[in-house]
This record gives C-alpha cells, sequence and structure tokens, in this order.
C-alpha cells in the first residue's frame, strides 16, 4: 500500500512544518484512515492498540480546530491511567509548539487538588485526564467543559475495565452536545457499545490491525523447566546483550521476584506492578525510557499502554495465553523502521504451557522455531544499564526548563553534551538521563553550585527504586 503524505491533508502550513520538523511525514494506518473523518468533525470508533499513531491521529484533529486566542478548554483527553495521560500530554505539546501559548494540562490522581485548580483558573486550552480526577473538579467547579470542542476517550475498553464509565457519562453530560467525540479503543465488546452509545452521533466505525511486521522481529522459543525460568532470563540476557528489555511474566508476584533475583546477578532491572506508589511508578518508567534501566519486568496489565518505542528485546518468561496478547507483547520490540535493527523476542515455555503455543502456531501459519538453551554462548555479564538518572526535586513550578539542566551540567559541572541523554521535566521534579562514569560528579557539583542561583535537593536513582544516593541542599 502506498504511504500517504501528512501534507496531503488540508491542515495549517504552520502545523505541517512543525510536523516535518518533528519527524513525521508518512502517516501510519490508523492515521490515514481516522485523519479525514477527524477533519470532517465526524464522531469516530477507531480500534487500533498501542503504537499504532492513534495519539498523534486525535492531537492533530485537536490542534485543527483549536483558537489559541480563545481562552477555555476546548478540548478533553480522558485517559485510564496517569502514565498513558502524561505520555499524551508530551505529545500534545510537541505537535502545539507551531503556535504561541497553547496550554495543555494534566489533571490526575496522586497529586495535590490545589495546584491543578490554581492552574486552571489560569486558564487552558487542553485538559488530559483521568476520568476520577476530572470528576472530582467539576464537583469542586473548578473545571468549566461547556466550551469543549472535541471529548477523546482514550483506550476506553480498559477506562470500561476499571469501572470509570458512570464518570465518564457525567464528564461527557457536561461537554457541550455540539463537541466532536473520538472514541479510541483495542476491543469495542457489544456492552460497550450500548454504554457508549449515548456519548456519539452517527459516529464512523473503523478497524486497524495491530500491524505486526513479521519481518522486523526474530523471534526465539526455548524449552525450559518451569522452576529455571529465572535464570533462562539472565542467561537470555547476557547472551543477546540487549540495552533495553521488556520482560512479561503472569503475575505480579513473579515479577518481583524476577526482578530482585536480576539484581542480585548485577542486572539493572525493575519491577512494574499494581502495588507501587504513584511516584515509584513514574521514577520507574523514566528511568526504563532514558536507558537507565535495562530490564522493565511486567504483567501485561501493567504495561498496557506505555508508549515505549526503544526496545531491544522481549521476552516472554510466561507464554502469552492468547494470541493477541503474544502479539502486542512482541510488537514493542522492532518499531525502529527498516533502518533500525531487527528487534528479538524471545519466548521460554514450560511443559505446561505447550498449550498455548499451538495458538501461536495457529496464528503465524507455521511451527515455532525451537532454539536451545544450552547451546547459547553467554558473555561474563549482562550488558549494563547505559545511563544513570539524576533525579532533582524541582520542575516547571520552579521555572526549571531542560536548556537550564543542560546548560548546568556542561557548564559548572564540566559534562559533555554527549554525557546527557534524555531530560524530563515535570511540575515538581526533573530527571536527567547522566553517563554512569560523570554521574557523581555531575551530582557533587550540582549540590555545590545550584541551577539558575538556587539549590534543589537531588539523587541520583539506582536501579532499585529504594536504594538510592542522596544529598541535601546545604
Amino acid at each position: 500500500m502506498a504511504q500517504l503524505d501528512f501534507a496531503s491533508l488540508p491542515l495549517a502550513p504552520a502545523l505541517l512544518a512543525n510536523l516535518d520538523r518533528l519527524g513525521y511525514r508518512h502517516m501510519t494506518a490508523i492515521q490515514a484512515q481516522s485523519l479525514p473523518l477527524i477533519l470532517q468533525r465526524r464522531d469516530l470508533i477507531a480500534q487500533a492498540d498501542t503504537g499504532s499513531g492513534k495519539t498523534l491521529a486525535f492531537a492533530i484533529g485537536i490542534m485543527h480546530r483549536l483558537d489559541p486566542a480563545e481562552i477555555g478548554i476546548q478540548a478533553l483527553v480522558l485517559c485510564p491511567t496517569r502514565e498513558l495521560a502524561d505520555q499524551v500530554t508530551k505529545e500534545l505539546r510537541r505537535v502545539a509548539r507551531y503556535a504561541d501559548n497553547i496550554k495543555v494540562l494534566t489533571l490526575c490522581g496522586g497529586t495535590p487538588m490545589a495546584p491543578q485548580s490554581a492552574s486552571l483558573a489560569h486558564g487552558a486550552h487542553i485538559v488530559v485526564g483521568t476520568p476520577g480526577r476530572i470528576q472530582d473538579h467539576m464537583s469542586r467547579k473548578s473545571i468549566d467543559l461547556s466550551n469543549v470542542r472535541t471529548l477523546v476517550l482514550d483506550e476506553a475498553d480498559r477506562m470500561a475495565g476499571m469501572g470509570f464509565f458512570d464518570e465518564i457519562k457525567g464528564i461527557v453530560r457536561a461537554c457541550p452536545d455540539t463537541r466532536q467525540t473520538l472514541l479510541f479503543s483495542a476491543t469495542y465488546p457489544d456492552d460497550m457499545q450500548k454504554a457508549s452509545a449515548a456519548f456519539l452521533n452517527h459516529p464512523a466505525e473503523l478497524k486497524v490491525a495491530a500491524g505486526l511486521d513479521a519481518t522486523r522481529v526474530e523471534q526465539h522459543f526455548y524449552a525450559v523447566a518451569h522452576e529455571k525460568r529465572n535464570a533462562a532470563v539472565a542467561q537470555l540476557l547476557r547472551h543477546f546483550q540487549p540495552e533495553s528489555t521488556l520482560a512479561f511474566c503472569n503475575t505480579r508476584i513473579h515479577c518481583r521476584e524476577l526482578a530482585a533475583e536480576l539484581r542480585a546477578q548485577g542486572i539493572a532491572a525493575l519491577a512494574m506492578h499494581g502495588e507501587l506508589e504513584q511516584r515509584e511508578r513514574d521514577e520507574l518508567l523514566v528511568q526504563f525510557a532514558n536507558r537507565s534501566c535495562a530490564v522493565l519486568v511486567a504483567t501485561d496489565v501493567a504495561a498496557r499502554g506505555l508508549d515505549i518505542r526503544t526496545v531491544d528485546a522481549v521476552i516472554n518468561v510466561d507464554v502469552a495465553k492468547d494470541t493477541e496478547i503474544h502479539t502486542h507483547r512482541i510488537g514493542r520490540t522492532g518499531r525502529g523502521g527498516h533502518d533500525a535493527p531487527v528487534g528479538l523476542a524471545l519466548t521460554l515455555c514450560a511443559p505446561s504451557e505447550r498449550k498455548w503455543l499451538k495458538l501461536i502456531e495457529a496464528w503465524q501459519g507455521g511451527p515455532v522455531r525451537w532454539d536451545d538453551l544450552a547451546t547459547l554462548a553467554p558473555a561474563a555479564t549482562a550488558a549494563p544499564a547505559a545511563m544513570q538518572t539524576l533525579r532533582i526535586l524541582g520542575g516547571r513550578k520552579d521555572k526549571l526548563r531542560p536548556g537550564d539542566l543542560l546548560g548546568a551540567l556542561t557548564g559548572v559541572a564540566g559534562l559533555n553534551k554527549d554525557q546527557v541523554g534524555r531530560i524530563d521535566v515535570f511540575d515538581e521534579t526533573c530527571y536527567v538521563a547522566l553517563d554512569p562514569r560523570a554521574a557523581a560528579r555531575a551530582l557533587a557539583s550540582l549540590t555545590d553550585t545550584g541551577i539558575k542561583g538556587r539549590r534543589f535537593r537531588m539523587s541520583l536513582l539506582a536501579p532499585s527504586i529504594k536504594a538510592i544516593i542522596t544529598t541535601s541542599a546545604r
């Protein structure tokens, strides 16, 4: 199929120029199918999975209708989790760079209400949030949705599964009847169709397959005894030496056990599960995204919705119990395009899991490729984490920007630009990925001299969230 360019759409020249600067030139399948409908202001039901490009699709639709000169919330995006809301907010801000003073707010639980209410009082064009927190603001009358032009329900099936539809109904009633509603969902079961029917006005419907490119993923399957799976994971990491790995387990207990065992062997691993506090989840995701954590061990539920684009390998520590989950897991690697290395998908299979492999073989139209763990030639150690994260207890509210941090690190601390990686700035916290060989020096220097003439508490995050090297501002 021929690729379609964003330039073929009736978008403002400044928006098209910004998309080009961001490297967005060709549309994905979901973008090519949905954007013409979105730009016609049609309501939409779109079935599309994580990584399909749906966020950019509705971000462009929002920007196309948005008037920067008009004060008031013109678009509302509802997400099931804070992690997804943060990702959506970042993408919206990137797309909005072509225009001045477009304000995007994130409203989620886990943070105090008062600062959010103060930000709303100063005005916002776009709000991204979780249904519970949006409803909290509605009950306090700190948010006005009467001018919303575009309402987006992102991962609607997941919000339904989390019991959010009662909150969503109240939020929808607070929006104008003339709004455009865009519903994105991986699945669209009958019960959700009935529940969402009242939200939508003669919606167009489309479905885009996950679109796994089998030529971009190299799959290997290994037979292993159930009790030897954790040791096999370490063996695979030492042999293939991936810099960034997602390891999927079927239970949170196994996630914790595997991550702890890998750390005991010197591998920078973290476990993502539902028992973590929100701050810990945020820091964990930052460390994995900036390559301070080499292995993220997670369940499918915990990892769903994470837009992590730089994964060298996926390890199925437990075999997925249906082909859709298996496809979703392995589709997280090999996303870099045809100029990037092929991704690795490594599946461990205990004897009791053979029945699930039959489903995978039926899906791929042939037998799986079996390899022998005994033939792998491991290195002495697994690939270390490429970076280490510096956490600074100051953020946007302290007027800190990425350029301020880069300037302090390359100026006062004396680091080279290539020793500084990804910089994430949040309202009250900043995270900077640093070359591990320069991290301690940077911490000591910035603690002594400060940033922009101010002292902030800061620390280096170790592979274990609870094990940190901390220093306080004097």
